[in-house]
């Protein structure tokens, strides 16, 4: 069957396209090969001039989420431009500081945790509220979280805590939404993937690889894998999927006792 997702003619709108190895920019571009119109929204004019050629001819917004009634003014903007009804939003920002390196998550402090939980979690719930006129009734609005909430790695520290705060914002706007729309809210919780986001992580390199080395395949997820799974759950294929985090990590959270790990971690030290 042909146009199996049915997404052509449909209208997305995806924030946090930030270069080509973006999540966001392989949902994008997946959307656009499918038919659909895409909106671009983007952190600064200086991002949105960086992507001039990238983005040439597209409809491209600036909206800084970490700024006052920045969400409240994307949609008036996206409205006046005559993109009154979406089908679905795309929610790929996250931001933390880790300009001083690695610290222990006692070390967390409230001005760092309180930027991250704002640009990575409450943002969701502010763009939720301004674009709820504009969703159509069966629009679809998906999140990227973390493949696992229960693992604690030391470098990714007090984002672990603010990925749950943002799965939770997820449940409580499906829930929130059903009193009068038929508007879903999902989250894909992302295996270590390669992005330019990621490389700001302190140790992301050794993390990712080990992960690797626990996937079932023995091979890291590429970003195009997320972006399909995202497109899935922007179509109503996907109608039955709602409050929901889809975990795609490549068997990674199922395989801490793989046998290679457990010869590696017990070789004895030289």
């Amino acid at each position: 069957m042909s146009d199996f997702l049915q997404l052509t003619g449909k209208t997305f709108l995806v924030f946090g396209v930030a270069n080509r190895k973006s999540v966001a920019w392989f949902v994008a571009e997946s959307l656009e090969e499918q038919g659909a119109r895409v909106l671009y929204s983007v952190r600064s004019e200086t991002r949105k001039q960086s992507l001039a050629a990238q983005l040439a001819g597209k409809a491209v917004f600036v909206c800084d989420v970490e700024q006052p009634g920045a969400v409240d003014r994307l949609a008036g903007e996206v409205a006046a431009a005559g993109h009154a009804a979406l089908h679905g939003i795309v929610h790929s920002i996250a931001f933390a500081n880790y300009s001083e390196g690695f610290k222990p998550f006692h070390e967390t402090t409230r001005a760092d945790f309180l930027q991250a939980t704002g640009v990575s979690a409450f943002s969701l719930v502010e763009v939720a509220r301004a674009f709820k006129p504009l969703l159509v009734k069966q629009a679809s609005v998906v999140t990227i979280g973390i493949s696992s909430l229960q693992v604690t790695p030391d470098n990714y520290g007090y984002m672990g805590p603010i990925k749950a705060a943002l799965e939770s914002c997820v449940r409580f706007l499906a829930k929130s939404f059903s009193a009068d729309t038929a508007v879903r809210f999902n989250a894909v919780g992302a295996g270590p993937l390669k992005t330019s986001a990621s490389a700001g992580i302190p140790g992301y390199l050794e993390s990712y690889l080990y992960a690797e080395k626990l996937t079932f395949r023995k091979k890291n997820l590429e970003t195009q894998e997320i972006a399909n799974t995202v497109l899935f759950l922007l179509s109503e294929r996907s109608s039955g999927v709602n409050g929901t985090t889809l975990v795609v990590d490549a068997g990674l959270g199922s395989n801490y006792f793989d046998q290679e790990i457990i010869r590696l971690a017990m070789r004895p030290v030289k």
